[in-house]
């Protein structure tokens, strides 16, 4: 099936994407309507929000705030960006919130010369879905500051393009890659040592 064109979107620079969520209009969803956008998407914001917040019991608590968020605030929804991009800014910043109101730890921020940094040319998801990895990675991705966290959960894992990761955090692109860009150095880093005993 071939999506009508105002409701497809390039998704991380594969071919457009069909979302049947970004067919719904401004006004309250009906109830069966926004169950079945809750059961498509619930895996995906779940991950997400389980990734920034490193925690299962806020990650359900953070996603079911989201969706109940936004049904409450559907009729509020202005359309200036796509419906699943608002409901990850919802989830993302609930998810924040959450880490923000935690004590504080101490994350990785500490940069070492590039040259001490080992290349290890795989993307972190092919890295998070090798068994033997997933718990460093997770750990590392913990360590990370949450706006960094949050940008390489939603551009690099799940696999958002760079507009809308960055809708989806209320920054510019630029500050996207930014993010991005100190997030992996400073994850390359903490994981240089697993890769050195390889």
């Amino acid at each position: 099936m071939v999506a009508p064109a105002s409701s497809r979107r390039e998704n991380a620079g594969e071919e457009e994407a069909y979302h049947p969520m970004d067919e719904l209009q401004r006004g309250a969803p009906d109830g069966g309507t926004f169950e079945r956008l809750v059961e498509e998407y619930a895996d995906r914001i779940y991950n997400v929000v389980l990734r920034i917040t490193g925690n299962r019991a806020d990650a359900e608590d953070a996603m079911q705030e989201a969706f109940l968020s936004a049904y409450s605030r559907w009729p509020s929804f202005r359309g200036e960006s796509s419906p699943t991009t608002w409901i990850y800014r919802i989830a993302v910043n609930i998810a924040l919130m959450r880490v923000r109101s935690r004590r504080p730890i101490e994350y990785l921020s500490e940069l070492v010369a590039e040259y001490d940094v080992q290349d290890w040319s795989a993307s972190v998801a092919d890295l998070a879905q090798r068994a033997e990895l997933q718990e460093r990675v997770l750990t590392g991705l913990s360590l990370l500051e949450p706006e960094q966290r949050s940008a390489i959960v939603l551009r690099d894992i799940d696999g958002l393009s760079t507009a809308d990761a960055a809708a989806v955090l209320e920054i510019t692109e630029a500050a996207l890659k930014s993010r991005l860009h100190r997030a992996r150095l400073l994850l390359r880093h903490y994981l240089a040592e697993y890769f050195r005993e390889r």
